[in-house]
């Protein structure tokens, strides 16, 4: 609407994110001054709550995080309760960890490929809109995201916050007979992650750029996912690491006034992190099926350097790694034997631990100190979302930019741009609704707009 010169669009709800948010963008004179991504995040006290509490208890405790992400919540809290016990868990266990985290990857990259993501790039609004012009497609995706959740189910227990892991392990682990009917689902799955990759390098990508550093754990002679040291890759090629138990001090959350979540910076700078930030950091280490696959999509061989900076792009990275996923579950499963027993025990010891795995969306970092007893008496976790906040609002005050002064975009087609922006980084905002209120404020001269709440 119009209102003394100013331009105010409000977009009632952005669905195919995880959570609930709203967009302002501030445009003055044909410049965008701001691009504020506000979230809603109701308090959730999970550092809180924690504390207290025994020692054996996050991993349960956290996997309620996220519906979506529970063994990465699961993961890096055992990763840093062990590590503030000096417990090292048996190399079969940590197999086992890290074919219930490929599960986990597979079902909720099946997930943003086909239900969240791919729409914008075939003009539907929604996965049902698309299941009626692309049904095969869909159903090709559901089959994808039911083979992860079936992973999850036979290792973990169930397939949404796995009750079987615990601290050191699991209570119980898969007999080579239970897994044998999985590997055929697998290996069918793996023929449909193929026709993913192949779908998907058909699609139209606009031209973007992000700048911002990527961080991804980096892991020797193997992709990262269930541990691995920070590292970090800049605009100009340069990469550098640093350890897991520094993490907080280079990466450095504050609060902002549009916004009740947290953002971070890495050493005072934007940064990404999640699969564009894997792929740049550790591609060269994909198996070969999974390289195939990423120059069958157009990235490029990672071996010979091969990086994806457009944030549009990362569809094409997202089913790669479910390639890879497919292929490593396989390869677990294909020389698994039953460990003599299914965890390593983890006697208390007061200290401090630190943990970092890499969720589908990126780098989970938790700490944890604990007393001789046990018990927890604090806890921070770092998600993959807080962390790519403020380079999503660079992202979208760029791409803004530049339609605005290169094409001269109403703001029906601005709000989509903004919205395919958003979704780029599958944002996991707070697990349960799916709204975003945008509000684009236009100003001329010396007006001033107000803000449509």
């Amino acid at each position: 609407m119009t209102h003394r010169g100013s331009r105010v669009l409000h977009v009632g709800s952005l669905s195919r994110v995880e959570g609930e948010g709203a967009l302002s963008l501030h445009v003055h004179d044909g410049t965008v001054t701001a691009a504020r991504l506000e979230i809603y995040e109701p308090p959730r006290f999970f550092e809180a709550f924690l504390r207290g509490r025994s020692y054996t208890e996050p991993p349960d405790i956290t996997a309620r995080v996220c519906g979506i992400c529970p063994v990465a919540y699961q993961m890096s809290a055992c990763a840093a309760i062990e590590d503030a016990c000096g417990v090292t868990v048996d190399p079969v266990i940590r197999d086992l960890r890290r074919l219930l985290y490929c599960g986990e990857w597979i079902e909720s990259q099946a997930l943003h490929i086909y239900l969240l993501h791919a729409p914008d790039f075939l003009g539907r609004a929604s996965a049902i809109e698309l299941a009626r012009t692309h049904r095969a497609e869909v159903e090709r995706g559901l089959r994808l995201k039911k083979a992860g959740n079936d992973l999850m189910e036979l290792v973990g227990g169930r397939a949404v916050h796995p009750v079987n892991v615990r601290l050191g392990g699991f209570y119980r682990a898969p007999a080579r007979d239970e897994l044998r009917p999985l590997a055929q689902q697998l290996k069918r799955a793996l023929d449909d992650a193929w026709e993913t990759v192949r779908w998907v390098a058909g699609f139209e990508f606009p031209d973007a750029r992000t700048d911002a550093d990527l961080l991804a754990l980096a892991a020797p002679d193997t992709y990262a996912i269930e541990g691995g040291t920070p590292t970090v890759l800049r605009a100009d090629g340069t990469k550098w690491s640093f350890p897991v138990r520094e993490f907080t001090e280079h990466v450095a959350e504050t609060h902002v006034a549009h916004s009740t979540a947290l953002q971070s910076r890495l050493d005072g700078r934007l940064h990404l992190t999640g699969s564009l930030a894997r792929f740049a950091i550790s591609g060269a280490l994909l198996s070969p099926v999974a390289l195939e696959a990423a120059v069958a999509a157009g990235l490029g061989d990672p071996r010979e350097g091969a990086v994806c900076r457009n944030p549009f792009r990362s569809i094409l990275v997202r089913a790669v790694e479910t390639v890879y996923a497919l292929d490593e579950a396989l390869r677990i499963i294909g020389s698994y034997e039953p460990p003599a027993r299914p965890y390593t025990e983890v006697p208390p010891v007061a200290g401090v631990g630190h943990g970092a795995t890499e969720a589908p969306r990126g780098v989970l970092y938790h700490r944890y100190a604990i007393d001789a007893e046990g018990i927890v008496t604090d806890a921070t976790m770092v998600p993959p979302t807080a962390q790519n906040q403020a380079a999503i609002e660079d992202d979208l005050r760029r791409l803004a930019q530049t339609a605005i002064r290169e094409r001269d975009v109403d703001d029906v087609e601005l709000t989509s741009l903004c919205e395919r922006a958003i979704r780029n980084h599958d944002p996991c905002i707070s697990c349960s609704t799916h709204f975003l209120d945008l509000t684009i404020v236009r100003t001329s001269g010396a007006t001033t707009g107000g803000r449509h709440a």
